[in-house]
This record gives C-alpha cells, structure tokens and sequence, in this order.
C-alpha cells in the first residue's frame, strides 16, 4: 500500500477530498429507480390481490384461500418445491419437463402420404416439423366436425358420481380383494390364499345380498358358528360397503358393523381377524367380561370404531351408561345362534336389536337342526332372505324345511290325497297367501281341472313358467304352479316355500335336488311327497335320508324298508 502522508496520521489535521464532478448523463441515471424483477413484481401482485381479497364482502379464510391456491397451481401445471414430490419426472423427449407430464399431440394429416423431411422420414409431433411445414399440415387438416353441446358442470360432476357409484354384481371389487389379501397375510399366511380364497362361491353371494342398493338379511346354517374363511368375507364385505359411501361423500356411521359373539374366545378371534384391515382405515374394537367396564368406557372416549365385537351382556351394560351409541348400526352379525340359546341370553339379543332405530342388514349363523332355533332365526331376520351353506351336505342345506311323506294305497287316489294336503296346507297358512309347486309326471291341465276343493274357487290359467291355478276361500289365498318332472330345469324351486312331489322320481337324487332347492329366500319350509305302492324301491334310501335330516320316519317306511 502507498504511504500516507503525515497529516492522516495528526488529530487535527483537516482533509478536503474532492472527488471528480460527472457528466449530465451519468446524473440523470443515477435518479431513475432501478428495475424490478419479476419476483418483486409478482410478490407486488400477490400483496394487492391480498389486500382486495381481505376487505372484500366474500372473502374466505386463510385455510380455504391456501386450497384454492393449491387446487389452481394443480390445473395449471406449477405446484411450490414443498410439492416436489407430485412433480411428473423428467423424460429424453421433454428433459427440463415443460409439459409438466403432459403427453404430446400428434397430429395425423389428412392425406394418406405424411409429409416428409429431408431424410425421408415421416414427421411424427410439432416439435420436429419445421414452421413451414406446420402451415402446410394446417392447411390440409380436414375442417373440424360439429361436436355436440357442452353439458352443465354439474351434470357431468353426477354423472362421474353415478358412474363411479355404479357396483358390478357379478364379481367383487378390487378394495374388497384387497381385504381378503389384507387378512390372509396377517392370520394364515402359510395356506396361500386357498382356504380364504377357496370360500369364493359362498362369499361373493353374502357380498351381493349385503351390498345390493336393497340388502336382504342372510342366514347361514354350515354349522354352530362362522368359520374363519366365512368371517374374514363378511369383514372384508363390510370394509368395501363403507369405502364406496365414503368414496360418494356419504356419511358413514360408527360403529358400522355390529358383530355379537357369545363368549370372551371368539371375540378373541373375530378381532384377530379384523386387526389387519387398520391400516387400510377401519379401526375395530373387542368388549367382553375379560376385561374391566371401566377399561372399555375410557377406550371408547378416545376412539370411534368402525366394526364393534362384543358379547351381549357387556355391551348393554356400555349402552345403558351412554358409553357408546349404537342406533345407527347399520350390519348386525349374530354367531353361534344355538350358542346364545344356551347361554339362555336370547331376550338380551332382542333388547340390542330393538336400540338399533335404524334398519340393519342382519346375517344369522346357526345351527342346521332343532325348531326352536328355526322360530328364533325367524323372528330375527326380517322379510325376504338369502339362505347360505358353505358346504354341500343335504342336512345343512336343508336346514328349517320340513319333510312330509304321505301314503297312497294306489295311483289312482292320489288326485283326492293332494286336495286333502292342499286344505290342510291353506288352514296352516291362514290370512296368508301361499305359493305351492305341485311337481308330478303327468299334465298339467288334467291335475287342475279334476281338483275341486270344498268352498273353494279354482282359477285355472296357463303362463310362460307352465300351467298354474289360484286357490281362492275365506281361509286364505294359494297360488299352486303345475311344472311337470321333466322340466324341473326351468322352474326356480327357490322361489316357493311349499313344494309337493306328487310323483316320486325313479332315484332319490332327484328328489334331494328338489328339497336343497326349494325356500332359499324363507326361514322355513316344507316340502310334501306322496308315497305310492309302486314307490317301495325308495323307502330305504328316502328314510335314510329322512334320519339325516333330523326328520320324523314314517311306520309304513319302516314296514316296507324292514319286510
């Protein structure tokens, strides 16, 4: 550095600097303001946007304004860095993503020769063509064809919805797959999916009758209790029910699924079952006597479950201390019926079921056999339901029907033995009407014409189904169809609660077809046979097949099966 004189370094020394004047053109620039930038302009934009939005009569809260925000950077394609992940990648034809993962528009010429370049090759998008060429595909694109009006916003918004809303019967949904899947990890993991998987049949009709716009109560009779593979389809039914009303902006009510089980064990179990399907957002919580009231009231202030397991007795006990509000259940599961019967609890399941206000979907499981359990099952579904059995034994699906045999001496007698059935069938049914399928191996028509009933009226008239009459008189009203045996195929035996075998088919196959067929939307049914002297080649195998049942054996099948 140079060296300063003395007087820098002298207290007192005074120095004058003077610096060089400048010219009139460097003053006037040095009072102009400098320029912004974009940035500070845009920040200047924002400030009066904010300042016209505050004191606007419409203006929303900051919560609102910051999702409007975000939702218009979404359309147009520029989201901030801390929304770096929904960024779309870059790619060799767009590296710096100024598209932002929008795929190019080729334009396809109208004449059938593409335009070509020096090489040779076609022009495949705009980002190739050259400016010239551009006019010259513009000017040979074919004018624009009149497309049809616009629709309203809202219109499409419901149209989206009902689409979306739209459920395929005929197979499950992919959310519900994904449940099965969720449960077959975490509870049996060493199958391979076949045993949950494998329970395909049966869990895809509990599916359709729960997840129909009009939903019918189930009652399932395999056995005393649900299975595992039956209670993993019947929680994984309920999840997809409630993330399809959630994915149309319906409320949900919680607890959704009402599952009662009989003892501490199995809610043990079923809660197993459930635990899996939390990260997929349905919380479930157990309520037994193993553990404290006072552990389950302070578990259920802090949480809202979607699917509640619980035994009867406990889960009074919480609804008579307002600790959880089950009104607006909407499925209600009973396992294990017999089980509830012996624990002699039947007037608390009646008690739960009548704090519901609402109308739940009930599914029964119970046991095939006993009439007490029958007249109780009815008396808990409702209406129209689906019979179903996860196995293929004769006992369990036809479980509830009651078998009549009835004897005739001889061929010709029977006409006068089916009017004797068919008057004792309209006195059991009283005030109700009755829907009867008469199956024999004659016509239809003679059948009709030769039965007159005492003060009754018969009606006879033919339809697509076959040839039918209607019972009229002051005890009730009866609806018989005549289907001849041969065309039994075309007939739908689910659809009567009655069936009366007028003619025994030649094997007892035949008649099991009938009887697994017939009340599949009824608690109960019956179906009536007329035994004839010329039907002794089946008393063996049809009275073994009564014993199965649980059915009352005839004397004279005995007689003929012993002689």
């Amino acid at each position: 550095l140079p060296k300063l004189p003395k007087c820098f370094g002298h207290p007192a020394a005074a120095v004058s600097v003077r610096l060089p004047r400048r010219s009139g053109a460097n003053q006037q620039a040095s009072n102009e303001p400098m320029a912004k930038g974009d940035d500070a302009l845009a920040r200047k934009r924002n400030k009066v946007r904010r300042k016209r939005m505050r004191n606007s009569e419409n203006a929303v809260s900051e919560r609102v304004a910051a999702i409007i925000a975000s939702k218009r950077r979404r359309k147009a394609g520029k989201r901030r860095g801390c929304e770096g992940m929904c960024f779309s990648l870059p790619t060799p034809d767009d590296p710096f993503n100024d598209r932002h993962g929008k795929k190019r528009k080729v334009e396809e010429p109208a004449d059938d020769d593409a335009p070509a370049d020096d090489d040779g090759a076609a022009a495949e998008d705009d980002d190739i063509v050259p400016k010239k060429a551009k006019k010259d595909l513009n000017a040979k694109k074919k004018p624009p064809q009149p497309t049809a009006k616009a629709k309203p916003k809202a219109l499409r918004e419901r149209e989206t919805e009902t689409e979306e809303g739209r459920v395929d019967y005929d197979r499950p949904s992919k959310f519900l797959v994904v449940c099965l899947n969720a449960i077959r990890d975490a509870v049996a993991p060493g199958d391979g999916g076949s045993g949950i998987h494998g329970a395909g049949d049966w869990g895809v009709e509990l599916w359709r009758s729960c997840s129909s716009p009009a939903p019918c109560d189930v009652l399932d009779t395999s056995g005393a209790c649900a299975s595992l593979e039956q209670t993993a389809w019947l929680v994984s039914t309920a999840c997809d029910i409630v993330a399809r009303k959630e994915r149309l902006g319906m409320v949900v009510s919680c607890p959704f699924l009402l599952y009662l089980v009989p003892s501490q064990e199995k809610a043990t179990q079923v809660r197993t079952i459930c635990k899996p399907l939390k990260p997929l957002g349905i919380h479930s919580v157990s309520l037994h006597p193993g553990a404290s009231i006072e552990r389950h009231i302070s578990g259920l202030k802090s949480c809202e479950p979607e699917f509640l397991i619980a035994t009867p007795e406990r889960l009074l006990e919480l609804v008579s201390v307002k600790a959880i509000d089950i009104s607006n259940v909407s499925m209600l599961v009973v396992d294990g019926l017999k089980s509830f019967m012996d624990l002699n609890v039947i007037d608390k399941l009646y008690s739960i079921i009548n704090a519901i206000s609402s109308k739940p979907q009930i599914t029964v499981f119970s046991d095939p056999c006993g009439k007490n359990v029958a007249k109780i099952a009815g008396n808990l579904v409702r209406g129209r339901i689906t019979r179903l059995c996860i196995n293929n034994s004769v006992p369990s699906r036809s479980a509830y029907i009651s078998q009549y045999v009835h004897f005739c001496p001889s061929e010709e007698q029977k006409i006068s033995k089916v009017k004797e059935i068919l008057e004792q069938i309209l006195k059991g049914h009283a005030k109700k009407t009755s829907k009867v399928l008469l199956v024999a191996a004659r016509k239809a028509q003679d059948i009709s014409s030769s039965l007159k009933l005492e003060n009754c009226t018969v009606v006879t008239e033919e339809s697509q189904q076959g040839h039918s009459f209607t019972i009229c008189s002051s005890v009730g009203l009866m609806n018989v169809l005549v289907k001849n045996r041969e065309n039994m195929a075309t007939t739908d035996v689910e659809e009567f609660e009655t069936v009366m075998v007028m003619d025994l088919p030649p094997s007892v196959d035949e008649y099991t077809e009938v009887l697994t067929g017939a009340a599949r939307h009824a608690v109960v049914g019956e179906v009536h046979s007329i035994f004839c002297n010329t039907d002794a080649p089946l008393a063996k195998p049809l009275a073994e097949l009564l014993a199965n049942c649980g059915q009352a054996v005839p004397d004279f099948l005995k007689k003929i099966e012993s002689s």
